[in-house]
């Protein structure tokens, strides 16, 4: 009886431990798979940022090329709902879906992420 139990976990372990391992890579190209940075099931809102360009494009869509949805400043304070990974090619960029006169997504580069507003509403004074 015993050793019908040890050959049954031992043949569990040969099967499954590989199928677990197997199941946490992309197939195509051997890449991890990424979960998205932020939960679904996440507060309403992720945090604040300031815009640190010049003049920052809101987009409708994860996407440089896609329409635009507003504009912001350089110094303006965006509340952060969400943070998308997007891949393009081999290249995996991050998004902010920002909100401040418009909402859209802007790229994560060109937004200073702050924990609450009153840090982001500080460091955008320094920057006027």
């Amino acid at each position: 009886m015993k050793k019908i139990r040890y050959t049954v976990i031992t043949v569990c372990i040969a099967v499954f431990v590989p199928l677990l391992a197997s199941a946490c890579t992309d197939r195509r190209n051997g890449n991890p798979v990424l979960p998205p940075e932020t939960s679904p099931l996440s507060q309403y809102f992720v945090g604040y940022g300031v815009i640190n360009a010049l003049h920052a494009r809101l987009g409708a869509e994860t996407s440089a090329t896609g329409p635009a949805a507003g504009h912001e400043r350089m110094g303006t304070v965006v509340k952060i709902h969400e943070r998308r990974l997007v891949r393009t090619g081999t290249r995996i960029d991050s998004w902010l879906l920002v909100e401040a006169d418009s909402k859209g997504w802007v790229p994560e580069e060109l937004v200073d992420v702050y924990i609450n507003e009153s840090q982001a509403r500080t460091a955008a004074e320094s920057m006027r």
